[in-house]
């Protein structure tokens, strides 16, 4: 297990390779504790997180518990936070989650289980919050705090604002809180405005804080509670006064932190060929010169003094890294020498034209074979609406055109029924999940006609993780490694690409980029190589530093790409900016996205296209 102390953090901060390391990390700790009050005959008393960000963490104590006989009977525990109203057995409950997730799988006592209640009376609220305080005090207070934090820095649900002091009680859900828990409430609307939680001086009391953040999308506000001054307005970094307090992280929450953006800052700096990339690509656009450009002040004044004595002059480095870059600039990502067969994945069926469309039609017209793996359905994503259309369509056309519509009525009827009685968050039938099922794989099929690649080069492997029908994701199934091996053994690419997303550690992107790791590993073994790529999601794209490969892409290519986005129209009222508000389509962004890397080649003095699409190669390290 590879970990990493962040020297300038204002509290103690770990990072790890990845979320799973950090997750059994915090285990470790969880098992220390109880073990070691297990063997004293005290009980330990912990507090709990929910949400993605502990799931790791109580997947591996339930490991702990079934393989190596941890021992919970001893345990108490209290729940963060719990929306209000919420009725304990609605899906989005956060009691419901804790029994699911954790407590049904271990021996915890059930009248040693405390989660605030959300289905209280408006005026029995304040009672139940001092009442919970009081339980917390009366089991001799909390030993660990298990915490996770929210992107407007909240801990629990104290939003900003929330006082050093403050104990538990019901508060109003910041807006940004509500639009990230959106997705899980099937819309905005469906979220809750309230919820009961402890409050940050509650949580200060506990013993020993470990507070975990996985996720690239979690960056921007991890660095404000680490590195800056403590503030009530992100009330995680109140926590930097906590004498015991440690923030576990993946290096994707980590990505901001001085010490990987910037390391020569902070710490002694190992020069090796990918930091000096780093550091030089970061000087150019930081003083705003080309690489050719850059002075040997520049570096002085820059704190990079130790880079310019050990590999200067300037003039030096800056070629160095000029022809480094200019060397990613690929018009044939495949090659020239003879045509391959290339083999790209989509977690979602819109994942491959919004972040690599225009290399699909390129790749397409230099005469390579490609092929297009849909990993999920992406059903789920499918509004009702759009599947009550799809249902009257069906019955409509088969009506206009002779065809029998005893059984199209029927599957209408049953349709239309369950969404009149649906309630908000509820999951949807199997008829109507599969109806949004082939809305998208329509949408799919059309999108990559757009590009050039007919049908019978499409696969939909609708992995089995995926078939929830709701937006929490069952771990990868081994059958859905070997599905993908078997698609590797059938096709023999010799390319893949492959979504490399680095936010939700349990996200449909990852635990499909974990899946194909996997595959490409077995494979590997039995001799079958060939390259491997990663591209990025809708929203984020490759540090300049990084790009090892950059496709460029004329603005008639870029029309493509859009056009082929835009036949996604079940998805166009969905594309909006993560936490944000700006409702620009799907198309928009790419095109702004491609056009941004392009504008940062040009800034770094290399030749200047209309729009780039950069890749990164996979290595299995």
């Amino acid at each position: 297990m590879s970990t990493q102390f962040v020297p300038n953090a204002r509290l103690r901060t770990l990072v790890f390779k990845t979320s799973g390391e950090a997750a059994r990390h915090a285990a470790l700790i969880v098992e220390r504790l109880v073990r070691e009050n297990n063997s004293a005959g005290r009980p330990t008393v912990l507090g709990l997180a929910t949400g993605s960000t502990p799931v790791g963490l109580y997947r591996e104590l339930i490991r702990l518990h079934r393989e190596e006989g941890l021992d919970f009977s001893g345990v108490i525990t209290f729940n963060l936070d719990e929306y209000y109203p919420m009725d304990g057995n609605d899906p989005h409950s956060y009691r419901r989650w804790m029994h699911e997730t954790f407590f049904q799988h271990v021996n915890i006592k059930k009248h040693n289980i405390h989660i605030p209640d959300g289905t209280l009376r408006p005026d029995q609220v304040e009672d139940h919050c001092a009442l919970y305080e009081q339980a917390i005090r009366k089991a001799g207070g909390i030993d660990l705090q298990i915490l996770g934090i929210g992107r407007t820095g909240h801990i629990g649900f104290n939003e900003p604002g929330s006082t050093r002091n403050s104990r538990t009680r019901l508060v109003t859900l910041d807006p940004v809180t509500r639009k990230d828990a959106a997705a899980g409430f099937f819309g905005e609307d469906n979220v809750p405005q309230s919820a009961i939680t402890m409050g940050v001086g509650t949580i200060m009391e506990a013993r020993k804080i470990v507070i975990m953040a996985f996720g690239e999308h979690k960056a921007p506000i991890v660095v404000k509670a680490i590195e800056q001054p403590a503030t009530e307005a992100i009330a995680a970094s109140l926590l930097q006064s906590h004498p015991d307090a440690t923030f576990l992280l993946d290096e994707a929450a980590a990505g901001e932190l001085t010490v990987f953006r910037r390391p020569w800052e902070v710490t002694t700096v190992d020069w090796t060929p990918e930091r000096i990339r780093q550091a030089v690509v970061w000087l150019s656009l930081k003083v705003k010169k080309a690489l050719l450009k850059l002075s040997d002040r520049d570096f002085r004044d820059h704190h990079l003094y130790d880079l310019l004595r050990e590999h200067g002059p300037a003039e030096k480095l800056g070629e160095q890294i000029f022809q480094d870059r200019q060397r990613t600039i690929c018009t044939h990502p495949a090659g020239m020498t003879e045509k391959k067969t290339i083999l790209v994945f989509s977690p979602h069926p819109d994942d491959d034209v919004i972040s690599m469309g225009g290399t699909i039609i390129r790749l397409n017209e230099q005469g390579h074979k490609v092929h297009i793996a849909y990993m999920t359905s992406g059903n789920i994503a499918v509004f009702d609406h759009d599947a009550r259309r799809f249902a009257d369509f069906v019955e409509s056309f088969n009506r206009l055109f002779g065809i029998s519509t005893e059984a199209t009525a029927g599957v209408k009827e049953r349709v239309q029924k369950f969404l009149d009685s649906k309630r908000p968050g509820q999951p949807d039938s199997e008829e109507v999940l599969q109806i949004k099922s082939l809305i998208r794989e329509t949408e799919a099929r059309s999108a990559a006609l757009a590009c050039g690649i007919p049908a019978e080069q499409l696969v939909f492997m609708n992995l089995r993780f995926y078939r929830t029908g709701t937006i929490a994701k069952a771990p990868i199934f081994p059958e859905d490694i070997q599905d993908i091996v078997n698609l590797f053994e059938r096709l023999q690419p010799a390319q893949i690409y492959v979504a490399g997303e680095l936010s939700d550690p349990h996200g449909t992107h990852r635990l499909c980029a974990e899946a194909i790791y996997e595959a490409v590993r077995r494979v590997r073994k039995k001799g079958q190589t060939f390259e491997v790529w990663l591209y990025r999601g809708a929203w984020e794209e490759w540090e300049p530093h990084q790009i090892e490969k950059a496709v460029p892409l004329s603005p008639e290519t870029v029309e493509r790409k859009k056009d082929a986005i835009f036949r996604h129209q079940s998805q166009k009222d969905k594309a909006m900016f993560p936490g944000g508000s700006d409702p620009r389509e799907f198309w928009q962004r790419a095109e702004e996205r491609n056009r941004q890397t392009a504008h940062v080649y040009d800034a770094l003095g290399l030749p200047e296209f209309y729009a780039l699409e950069a890749f990164v190669e996979w290595k299995d390290v």
